[in-house]
């Protein structure tokens, strides 16, 4: 059923270019400045919220689409804002070529995203922000050229539709397309799923979008064609990803290693020694404040050192170190921020005489690093023995105190003491229990 709704703008630019006199002409430059600068306006949109999600976890795939969409939206917001009599008195070439140029950028974005190797991310990512703000430079001086009326885009030779250089530009715009569809439709027959579907029918529309460019007269039916089919691409791009669950809404597009790879990682968890205490001789109101209090500094101190906080649970707090990859020396980064956890609720506690303490437990290993759940309840988080061990070892470590394990001492270089051999509820065989003594030394010190 795609298939044929998808040929249907092509058959229809066929037919308007076969017989030119069903090609009726529309010219009103006020309406088309504020409906691209509408679609501008969605398309860059849409371009933040995958780029988000692809930061948070830190996936060169959604990233690399997020690029395809934003240069989408800048060079349309560009040909808005070249619209004739309105900021500029005639067509330039800045206004004709703008969207071309941008969508053939988009492909090529589209064709990268798809090629990245599912185990690339880490390396991958360190291109985006450059990347990103290439896009973002070459938009302000098209920008500057095009409405400051300087050569080559201010008023100047209008390339013709359907010429040889609009045509070649369209074919490298479709070479880019043409493997991204590809090595998308591939993924959703892996990952059937309705996001996915979205993706390839948008970038679908973005390649048909960008032959009309190339063979429409302006401002004809065929011509107002490509810049409905932009809007629909991302339109329908925007509708699937508002219908996924909240968290981890572009999941179904991740890279495998990060929708289910196993990471070398280091586990935190914390909670109050004494909360249901506190809790019962306490109204609510009062915990609750007592929690966010503790919150605000526990959190940052966290983040601060490379931490991704996990889940918050009731009293207690998970975070992970090295989730992305990025981060070598993980059990370092885990041990100072569980040292500056302590220390900055420790702050907190000598404030308010009769709140309970954080206990932290620390552990390092092999964890699967997964997203969880159905439409719902998704979420992105890791699993595996590291993680329980992790948690257990939190229950051993005294109120002020964190506990960890002997992995993590050795790769941190912290000075302990041992708590013993303890057998752990619920798992079989028993773990060394240590006990910190002194902070690790920041790097370089």
């Amino acid at each position: 059923m795609v298939a044929p709704l998808l040929l249907a703008p092509l058959l229809g630019l066929a037919a308007l270019l076969a017989w030119p006199s069903l090609d009726g002409r529309w010219e009103h430059h006020p309406s088309h400045l504020w409906i691209v600068l509408a679609a501008a306006g969605i398309t860059g949109g849409l371009a933040y919220a995958i780029g988000t999600a692809a930061e948070r976890r830190s996936d060169p795939r959604v990233a690399l689409l997020a690029l395809a969409f934003l240069v989408c939206g800048c060079f349309l917001g560009l040909h808005a804002l070249a619209t004739p009599t309105t900021l500029l008195e005639t067509a330039t070439a800045g206004f004709v070529v703008a969207t071309p140029v941008g969508l053939v950028a988009a492909g090529a974005f589209a064709a990268a995203s798809a090629l990245v190797p599912d185990h690339g991310g880490p390396r991958a990512m360190r291109l985006v922000g450059p990347l990103r703000m290439g896009v973002l430079a070459v938009t302000a001086v098209w920008a500057v050229l095009a409405l400051g009326g300087v050569p080559p885009l201010g008023a100047g030779a209008v390339p013709d539709r359907g010429s040889a250089p609009s045509v070649a530009l369209a074919l490298v715009g479709l070479a880019g397309y043409a493997i991204a569809i590809a090595r998308y439709a591939a993924l959703l027959r892996r990952r059937p799923g309705r996001l996915t579907l979205a993706t390839v029918v948008a970038l679908s529309l973005l390649a048909e979008a960008t032959l009309a460019t190339a063979l429409s007269p302006a401002w004809h039916l065929t011509w107002w064609g490509w810049h409905v089919l932009i809007l629909a691409a991302t339109g329908l791009l925007a509708w699937a990803a508002h219908r996924e669950w909240h968290e981890e809404r572009f999941g179904d597009l991740y890279l495998a290693g990060t929708a289910a790879g196993e990471r070398d990682l280091s586990v935190l968890f914390a909670d109050l020694e004494g909360f249901t205490r506190f809790a019962e001789r306490s109204r609510p109101a009062e915990v609750s404040a007592m929690l966010n209090r503790y919150l605000e500094v526990a959190v940052p101190a966290v983040t601060a050192h490379g931490g991704v906080v996990d889940r918050l649970m009731g009293d207690a707090l998970m975070a992970t170190f090295n989730r992305a990859g990025d981060r070598p020396d993980h059990a370092g980064d885990a041990l100072r921020a569980a040292v500056a956890l302590q220390e900055a609720t420790a702050a907190v506690a000598a404030a308010n005489p009769g709140w309970p303490r954080f206990r932290v437990g620390l552990n390092t290993g092999t964890a699967l690093v997964c997203i969880l759940g159905v439409a719902g309840g998704r979420t992105h988080t890791v699993v595996g023995d590291t993680v329980n061990v992790a948690a257990r070892l939190e229950g051993l470590a005294p109120s002020g105190g964190i506990a960890l394990s002997p992995e993590t001492a050795r790769r941190a270089g912290a000075v302990t003491r041992p708590l013993g051999r303890v057998a752990l509820k619920g798992r079989d065989g028993e773990v060394e229990a240590l006990l910190l003594l002194e902070p690790p030394r920041e790097p370089g010190g």
